[in-house]
Formats: structure tokens, sequence, C-alpha cells
């Protein structure tokens, strides 16, 4: 029977069938048409739909298979949560190399979507750190994969949006720390050209940076924000615990929560009120503040919303991300949570992996139809014309032109695609 389903941004909508997966050992349903794994559904548009085929969802894989506390290295199904390798990895000394914004990701979509965190100048994607996976294709193999061994697979597989084949287990190198806290360091600028230098600055002796933005600014204010920087901290460090969140937005309201008013509001109280200074913080609120409000997509209404992130070359950065922010601006749509970070030059772990040398700005836009297309479509032109590109993993709309623009490497990646494996996204992209 087909379900209706959606990703993250609640855009776009799908009717799939969806059959649950809960053990690795066993075969890959026999269904009619396309099928996809489905871990999480944290993704923002499309990569983790399929229209009109087979979701397979893979949180009943969520065993851990070895662990060993010495080494750091981990193996475990491609259906556990970050979230649940923290709890096993913090008490005892270990933390994930590379982590986006939300714990709430499984290790089958951190590969797929090779994501990325705010210590890419140190530690670059997750994929860098992954060491060999197992991957089950449609007609019955079982090809486990490393750097060495089916290397153009594993190349494939790793930013490859579950086009390959289904992941069924990972192994990866965790990060070695004295505890849960962090020395973070916070910071206010007034225009583009302060980020840049204290992005440069902190990238010497921080291992984790980046930055919100008032994309509403404009005039005097414009290109104002506030920089976080952190390292992890010595034992001997502590600061407040945070506490088991109960707060979430308890239904869908009848239209977007987020609007001109809104927007300016927030992003300047949350300017004016942020502490300059240095704290010792808990992990989660550094790294992922959204998750401590639960459904929190749903202040965009029952249309959803579009999330766009893009990086821009070095040499374009300054003058591409001041256009980037001048259209969204004068369009008085964007985000209470926009983030700036620079990207450091390191050689890409997958051959469609999105981070490379540059600057990024990721933001959140509400579904207001037309007019939100229209901005986006703007934003592609000014990303496309400074030789940057748009992350898959929150797109849901960019076209088939761009993205071969975005990945001039795409078609290294046919010959590794599982023929019985689909999504809404690719086959956008590839019409």
């Amino acid at each position: 029977m087909a379900i209706a389903g959606t990703s993250w941004g609640r855009y776009p909508r799908a009717r799939q069938a969806v059959v649950p997966l809960h053990w690795r050992d066993a075969p890959l349903p026999h269904v009619e048409g396309s099928v996809l794994a489905w871990g999480n559904g944290r993704s923002y548009g499309d990569v983790c739909l399929n229209d009109g085929g087979t979701l397979l969802p893979t949180r009943g894989l969520d065993r851990y298979i070895a662990f060993d506390p010495v080494s750091g290295i981990v193996r475990c199904e491609a259906g556990t949560l970050f979230a649940e390798i923290l709890d096993l990895a913090v008490p005892r000394g270990w933390f994930l190399p590379v982590t986006p914004g939300t714990r709430f990701v499984t290790v089958g979509g951190a590969i797929a979507n090779d994501v990325h965190g705010k210590n890419h100048h140190r530690a670059g994607t997750f994929g860098e750190h992954v060491r060999r996976f197992e991957l089950l294709r449609s007609d019955g193999a079982r090809i486990e994969c490393s750097p060495s061994q089916n290397a153009d697979l594993f190349a494939a597989t790793i930013a490859g949006l579950g086009l390959t084949g289904m992941v069924v287990w990972a192994e990866f190198q965790l990060l070695r720390i004295e505890g849960p806290w962090l020395a973070q360091e916070t910071r206010r600028f007034g225009n583009l050209a302060e980020f840049f230098a204290l992005s440069s600055e902190s990238e010497r002796d921080h291992a984790y940076t980046v930055a919100w933005i008032d994309c509403a600014a404009r005039a005097a204010q414009f290109g104002r924000g506030v920089f976080f920087r952190a390292n992890h901290a010595p034992p001997t460090a502590a600061g407040r615990r945070p506490r088991r969140s109960r707060l979430a937005v308890p239904f869908t309201p009848p239209v977007s929560l987020i609007n001109k008013l809104s927007l300016r509001a927030f992003n300047e109280l949350y300017f004016r009120r942020a502490r300059e200074g240095s704290a010792i913080v808990h992990y989660q609120p550094y790294f992922y503040p959204l998750d401590a409000i639960g459904e929190w997509n749903r202040i965009y209404g029952p249309r959803g919303f579009l999330q766009y992130q893009c990086v821009v070359p070095p040499a374009a950065s300054a003058a591409a991300i001041a256009e980037l922010l001048r259209a969204i601006a004068a369009s008085g749509r964007g985000s209470f949570l926009a983030v700036l970070k620079v990207f450091a030059d390191r050689p890409a772990a997958g051959i469609l992996s999105f981070p490379r040398a540059g600057t990024t700005l990721a933001l959140d836009f509400p579904n207001d139809g037309a007019a939100t297309f229209a901005l986006l479509d703007r934003l592609d032109e000014i990303t496309a014309a400074a030789g940057g590109a748009v992350y898959p993993a929150k797109d849901a709309r960019m076209s088939g032109a761009r993205f071969r623009q975005y990945f001039p490497r795409w078609q290294h990646m046919l010959a590794q695609i599982d023929p019985k494996f689909s999504s809404g996204f690719w086959r956008r992209v590839m019409e």
C-alpha cells in the first residue's frame, strides 16, 4: 500500500510503499519498481524520497557489531543514530569524528550524504573516517568496500545518495576526547570582512568554527553576525549540563510562523543577546541547538520549507556571499538560523561529495510558492556564476543542468549505481 510521506523540509510530498528492515542478514524484499534505503528522514528535500516506488526504512538495523574502547573503532548497523553512538562513546572518552547539526541522523544516511560539520577545516567529512562497510545490492550480492577493496564502489557510495545499494553496516574511527565539555568563545562581527578575518584566525587554534549571520540585515548592519569557535575541554572543566528537554512544537500552524516581521525581530534579538566571551559548554547545545525542540520543522506551516545550502570558491567568496545575502535581504525571506562557514581545501571523500574549498551558506525558506522558488533560482544564478555548488541533501528543486554543473564528475557514478535503487532527486536531475 502506498503511504504519503515527506522529508524533514516537508516538501515535496511523495507516495511510496514502505517495507521496514530488521535483520542485516536478510535479503532485500522483492518488490515491484524501484527501492531506496531510508534512515531517519532528516534530509531536507527528495534525496530520501521515492515517489511511486518503495522505501526501505533501516532504523530496525540499529545494533552494534563491535567497539574497541582502546582504539575508538566502532562497527555498527547502518540504521544506528549518531545520538546512540554518542551515548555509547562519550562516557568512554570518544566522540564522533564529524557531525552535522543534528544527532538524529543514521550512519547510513551520513555516508549517503557524506555529512560535514563545524570541523571541516580539521577533519573533513564523515566519509573520510569510514574504514569499510558492507553494501547489499539488488542482485543479492554483499560487497565489502574500503579504500583498498572495491575502491570505486566505496567512492561512489560515500555521498552516493543511496543509489549504489544499501549500506548494511559500517566501520569508522571515533575521535578521542577527555569529556563532554567544550571551551567555547563567542564573538560578534559587524560585517563580512570581519567574519573572514575571524575565520582565518580561528582555524589555526580551534577545532570547531561556525557563524550565525543576520540574513535580514541591510545598510550599516549588513553582514553582521555571531562567530562561535571551540575546542574539546580538559577533564577538569565543567559547565551546566543540559536539561532533558520536553519542548516540542505540538502541532502544525495553519501558516508559517517565519515571516518578515518575526524574522527581523528574532535576528535583532539574537544578535544583541549574544554573550561575547569564553564559556564551558556541553557538546549538545553547541553542536545540536535545534535538537532541543522536537518537531521544529512544523513552525513553517503545512507547506513546509526549503533549505538552501551552497558553497562558493575562495576567490569568489567575499563577493558571492555578499550578493547572496543582498538577494535574500531584498526578498524579505530567510531563516532564523543562517549558518556561514569556511570549508578547507581537502580531497573529496566521494564522487558527489559537496564540501570543497570555499565558503558555505545555509538557510531555510518558508515555502511561499512561486516567490520562494524565484528567489532560489536567483541564488542558483549567483552560486553557479561564482563556480560554486548546492548540497543535494538540502535540495528539493535544482535542475539537471545545474546538478551537472555543480558536480562535473557525476558520470563516474553511473557505472556503480544499482539499477533497482532510485530517488525523487535522482530522477529529477537525470531528466
